[in-house]
């Protein structure tokens, strides 16, 4: 199977750890060359994050355990890129 090489994904974490701490947990992931973080919603007991990681073969399964460690959950897949590079997306007539 292709490796993934590109994982953008919906997280809801509570707000302990902050988030550069949080975020600094997740890079550590053996299979995670980077991470961004960028905060997208915040309630009164949930911040809903976008994780974008990037990394020659990325462990979703290490992933989602490093999320879950620190009492988040991951809500939705949103990108996937697979294969020896990563594709970009970019306009086509469709998107007009």
């Amino acid at each position: 199977m292709a490796p993934v090489r590109r994982l953008v994904i919906d997280v809801l974490k509570p707000h302990e750890p902050p988030l550069l701490e949080f975020t600094q947990r997740i890079a550590d992931v053996d299979s995670v060359e980077g991470v961004s973080s960028s905060l997208i919603e915040l309630d009164n007991e949930v911040q809903n994050l976008k994780l974008t990681f990037e990394g020659a073969a990325i462990d979703y399964a290490a992933i989602e355990e490093a999320i879950e460690g620190q009492g988040g959950t991951i809500h939705s897949v949103d990108e996937v890129g697979c294969g020896d590079y990563v594709v970009d997306d970019r306009p086509t007539l469709q998107d007009r």
